[in-house]
């Protein structure tokens, strides 16, 4: 996925998934590339399409189990983040 589609589909502004991206990258989490089109015309400016790594999408699993126990210990809170109701 490129920046703003990552951010869309998050439903958060550019200004906080752009810094998450850029340190996931950092720490080997993340590579990311951008397109190989011009953007005179593609009348847009490249897009930068990131991916995990081996390493992070298992990191990522560990995470997201770790955060599926916290549920289990406080029920309906994850849920409410993911729908922006808290």
């Amino acid at each position: 996925m490129y920046g703003l589609e990552i951010c869309a589909t998050a439903g958060l502004p550019s200004g906080t998934i752009h810094p998450i991206l850029a340190r996931l990258e950092a720490i080997g989490w993340l590579e990311s590339h951008f397109e190989n089109t011009l953007p005179q015309e593609a009348g847009r400016p490249r897009r930068r399409y990131y991916r995990f790594t081996q390493d992070g999408a298992e990191n990522a699993r560990i995470a997201l189990a770790r955060s599926s126990n916290r549920e289990k210990i406080l029920p309906g809170t994850f849920r409410k983040l993911a729908d922006g109701n808290v």
